[in-house]
């Protein structure tokens, strides 16, 4: 009988200073548009009884982006704000 073998890698990786301050940029962005996703999701529920989708919360995304208040989530990309929401939706 054969027996899988099973294989780990470890990898690091040391980011410059402005690779740094992108990734925590981005980070911090993914982190506010799960939060707000949430509110919205928790405030439809408990006034309206209504049950917010992914392609909702996409739309509400866009529209943020779209204010003066949270204009700075388009320094970064749109993938992992987007992959925020699915995980929210899967959650």
């Amino acid at each position: 009988m054969a027996r899988a073998v099973k294989r780990a890698f470890k990898y690091r990786f040391y980011p410059t200073y402005v690779q740094a301050a992108q990734l925590s940029r981005t980070f911090g962005c993914v982190r506010l548009v799960y939060n707000l996703a949430l509110q919205a999701r928790t405030e439809a529920w408990t006034r309206r009884q209504e049950r917010i989708n992914y392609n909702a919360t996409s739309a509400l995304l866009t529209a943020w982006k779209k204010t003066a208040y949270l204009a700075f989530l388009n320094e970064v990309s749109c993938v992992p704000l987007q992959q925020a929401l699915r995980h929210l939706q899967n959650a």
